[in-house]
């Protein structure tokens, strides 16, 4: 009896391109349990504030007190900015900590598709979050808010929704990069959550009484790049002494200057330094 030789199976061996990079990236994005408490708890941050801002326009019954119906939907992303920022930093800074970096970098020679793959993945969730929540915002506070609602068709509050995507994306980007300097959670985190909430307000007291700080304030990250998001309060900027802010498009483009120095430094690094 002659034993039957068996064909070994034939592999198939395909080329890393860059489609197959980001698919990747977005099966790993999703597989993750933290990532859909991250993405629920931004939508919720954006409503939940929204739904308070409301609830004062409804004690006020029109009293000029009252909080502009702009500002009821066009709040939230000052909330859900700090959700988009822990994700932007938990997408390459928890590969770091956890070591399957090794493994991504190993099918992944050339390093930077992964973090190009990851931008755009981060940049596209952060803007459609910014635009659902701001939607849903809309929605939820209308009876609240009654005759006072805003007009759709106006091209201001056409930037709120736009603009709330926009500097959500551009926050996302930022934390990314952020989270590939350091390559550690807590220390990007910290990094991120500092310049967000901790600078802006520092810069404010500051530039108070202090000339120099007053010309660097309309330029910090946030305080130009979150004019796009949010609606135009001049009057009470002037009462409390502060320095006149950028026009929208220019301050987001001040934003997405640091954007892109911050992730070309990240890709930088992540070419020299071993995993």
């Amino acid at each position: 009896m002659t034993a039957q030789a068996t064909a070994a199976p034939t592999l198939t061996v395909r080329p890393v391109s860059f489609p197959r990079v980001l698919n990747a990236e977005w099966v790993k994005f999703w597989s993750l349990r933290s990532t859909y408490w991250t993405v629920g708890l931004t939508v919720l941050a954006m409503v939940g504030i929204s739904l308070l801002m409301g609830s004062v326009t409804l004690i006020a019954d029109g009293d000029e007190m009252g909080p502009p119906p702009e500002l009821v939907i066009g709040i939230g992303y000052s909330f859900g900015q700090v959700t988009v920022a822990v994700l932007g930093v938990m997408m390459i800074a928890s590969e770091y900590t956890t070591g399957q970096i090794r493994s991504t970098l190993a099918a992944v020679p050339t390093r930077i598709p992964v973090l190009a793959a990851k931008a755009i993945l981060i940049a596209v969730i952060g803007f459609l979050l910014g635009i659902v929540g701001t939607a849903l915002s809309y929605l939820v506070t209308l009876p609240m808010v009654g005759d006072q609602a805003v007009d759709l068709s106006d091209p201001e509050v056409l930037r709120l929704f736009w603009g709330a995507g926009l500097y959500l994306a551009a926050i996302g980007l930022l934390s990314l990069g952020a989270g590939a300097l350091l390559r550690h959670t807590a220390g990007g985190l910290a990094l991120v959550l500092g310049v967000l909430l901790l600078l802006p307000t520092i810069g404010q007291l500051l530039a108070m009484w202090q000339d120099w700080m007053a010309k660097i304030y309309p330029y910090l990250p946030t305080v130009a790049g979150e004019r796009i998001a949010s609606p135009s309060m001049g009057e009470m900027e002037e009462v409390m002494g502060l320095p006149q802010v950028l026009e929208p498009w220019n301050g987001f483009g001040v934003l997405m200057i640091y954007v892109v120095v911050v992730l070309l430094a990240a890709a930088l690094l992540m070419r020299r330094r071993d995993a």
